[in-house]
């Protein structure tokens, strides 16, 4: 049946698309956060959250993050001001700690963003993220004195 077969081919390059966009996924969330930090992740893996590891290689990281509109710093200061604002503390942490180790930011750039979104996002948000951005700084040994 033409319908049949039809469907077969599309499932089958859907599936080749789908493992397009995990490999490419991985390989771009290696760049931005590091091998250690994806081995780290992928050590943590088990039947709970296989599929949810599954779901952001392909999509977060090989559908959005491959895009070629914006480049990787563009998408790094989107990410970091974008944790900052819905105070995803843990995503945030992640992000800077990327930006400074993986992607050539420094700690100005880090701050610049943080006092962007002390604008838009508040004061408050601005604040604990001072205190979050400083404690990751601190860690890499990047903390000005």
């Amino acid at each position: 049946m033409p319908g049949a077969t039809g469907h077969d081919g599309a499932k089958g390059k859907l599936a080749m698309d789908d493992e397009q966009r995990r490999n490419d996924g991985t390989a771009k969330r290696r760049k931005v956060l590091g091998n250690a930090w994806v081995d780290k992740s992928a050590a943590g893996k088990n039947a709970f959250n296989a599929d949810f590891l599954d779901l952001i290689s392909r999509y977060a990281w090989g559908e959005i993050w491959t895009r070629p509109h914006f480049d990787e710093r563009t998408r790094r200061v989107l990410v970091i001001g974008t944790m900052l604002a819905l105070g995803q503390w843990d995503e945030f942490r992640m992000h800077v700690r990327a930006a400074l180790a993986e992607g050539g930011f420094t700690p100005d750039d880090i701050k610049e963003i943080i006092l962007q979104q002390a604008i838009y996002c508040g004061v408050p948000a601005a604040n604990h993220a001072i205190k979050e951005a400083s404690a990751v700084l601190q860690e890499l040994g990047q903390l000005p004195s």
